[in-house]
């Protein structure tokens, strides 16, 4: 598939996408938009409704970093990260020279992007396993999809809530991540330590931050 035409978007849409030219333009854009909590219900918006209503909740934030960098030649993959407490994080990929990076958006700090220093997805998915670890979540298992895979589907500019997107993801295959329980352990009591002295704080003390895009 093409990426849409010029005359599709809005010119404050364009002017957007011509400015975030790079996956860290496009992450510190979406860190410093506020989180979607979706007070009102659910909701899974295309890039044109995140745009308008300035807030993102992490697979909305990969949907509009897709619809951007497919304007700069990166193919719209996003992995969904599987947890054993069914609360999912899904993240944008990409590669350059020949390694993998991400783009993100979570309410915990440690889920936000990586820098493409890893040399396979799974590598980038270990990346995530220490902080994806809070009071019930672990990661066990990954899946790769291409937003193409949905055909004509309008995941770029639709005004409806895009819950095709959401049954895609669960149902396409994950492959499974085999974890230790001693390092699930350590870092699980970890957080609820922390977590129990700041209960308002997002943790950041993990070994990989270096790797982190920010």
């Amino acid at each position: 598939m093409n990426p849409s035409p010029r005359a599709a978007f809005t010119a404050t849409e364009w002017k957007l996408i011509q400015r975030l030219n790079t996956p860290a333009k496009v992450q510190r854009w979406l860190t410093e938009m506020p989180y979607n909590w979706e007070r009102r219900g659910g909701t899974m918006r295309s890039f044109r409704e995140v745009m308008k209503r300035n807030e993102a909740h992490c697979l909305e934030a990969c949907v509009a970093a897709a619809v951007i960098l497919e304007q700069h030649g990166y193919p719209p993959l996003l992995l969904d990260l599987e947890s054993i407490d069914l609360l999912d994080h899904v993240i944008f990929v990409f590669q350059e020279r020949g390694r993998w990076g991400s783009i993100a958006r979570s309410r915990d700090i440690g889920l936000h992007g990586r820098k493409p220093v890893f040399r396979s997805l799974r590598d980038l998915v270990w990346s995530y396993f220490d902080p994806y670890i809070d009071m019930t979540g672990r990661i066990k298992g990954c899946g790769l999809t291409s937003l193409y895979d949905l055909g004509n589907y309008d995941w770029r500019f639709n005004a409806r809530n895009m819950h095709k997107i959401e049954d895609h993801l669960r149902a396409m295959p994950h492959q499974k991540l085999k974890s230790s329980d001693r390092r699930y352990d350590y870092w699980h009591e970890r957080y609820k330590k922390y977590k129990k002295r700041f209960p308002d704080r997002s943790p950041s003390y993990y070994p990989n931050r270096h790797q982190w895009m920010l």
